[in-house]
């Protein structure tokens, strides 16, 4: 079980390093940035770790929303988010996804579901 766990955030920090590699250079924060900060929201995400996430999964999230400076970032880290939960194949539950911006006291603007459409977020 902990092999796969590895093997899984393995291919998900891979993607999301994919990923930043295409985004537009306007955008200031890194899928990096936002792959660590999301790290720990992992198991709550997948619907294994409880009914709210954990202080680290906030925090982190927390960090990653207080490095937003602007709409070119906030739509960043929205396909940062979207192509991590693509990697997952299914793993990631909406249920779960969505409860995070309430349940850790951050205000992201806009709905957090992986059928979120980044580009028309404003």
């Amino acid at each position: 079980m902990m092999k796969k766990s590895i093997i899984f955030s393995t291919l998900l920090v891979l993607s999301l390093v994919f990923a930043a590699s295409h985004l537009s250079n306007a955008a200031a924060i890194s899928c990096g940035t936002v792959v660590s900060g999301a790290a720990p929201c992992l198991l709550f995400v997948q619907g294994k770790a409880g009914p709210v996430p954990s202080k680290p999964c906030c925090q982190g999230l927390q960090r990653v929303a207080q490095s937003v400076k602007s709409v070119d970032d906030k739509k960043a880290v929205c396909r940062c988010l979207k192509d991590g939960v693509k990697s997952f194949g299914g793993g990631v539950q909406d249920a779960f996804l969505s409860k995070i911006p309430g349940a850790c006291h951050i205000n992201v603007g806009f709905p957090v579901s992986s059928k979120t459409n980044c580009e028309t977020i404003h």
